[in-house]
């Protein structure tokens, strides 16, 4: 998973050429913990071709976490073509997550043939 920041943002997230998914974390939230193997899982299973999996510090890039409006932690959010295709947040534990991964990439059509 590529950790982006303010200053990488435009190049990893907006202009990527897959969708992304942005993980935004801080470390102090316990559920954050929780997920990141997960999200490794996915960038394993699925390959950079097909989704990029990106993490953003929140509390370090408050001016990305303040311009998507994070009301909570962890948020992902799936980005496609430079725009915020659906947001996954307020989940509590891994079984909640991976249902809310798997209903974000038929909604969004990450899997296309």
């Amino acid at each position: 998973m590529i950790a982006v920041n303010e200053n990488s943002f435009d190049q990893e997230v907006l202009a990527a050429s897959v969708p992304v998914l942005i993980n935004f974390w801080a470390p102090w939230c316990g559920v954050c913990r929780l997920i990141n193997p997960l999200l490794s899982q996915v960038n394993q299973l699925t390959g950079s071709s097909v989704i990029k999996v990106v993490s953003v510090n929140a509390d370090e890039n408050f001016k990305l976490a303040n311009a998507y409006r994070l009301k909570t932690l962890p948020t992902l959010l799936l980005i496609k073509e430079g725009r915020v295709c659906d947001r996954i947040e307020g989940f509590s534990g891994r079984d909640e997550f991976r249902l809310a991964l798997e209903q974000l990439s038929h909604q969004c059509h990450l899997y296309s043939a």
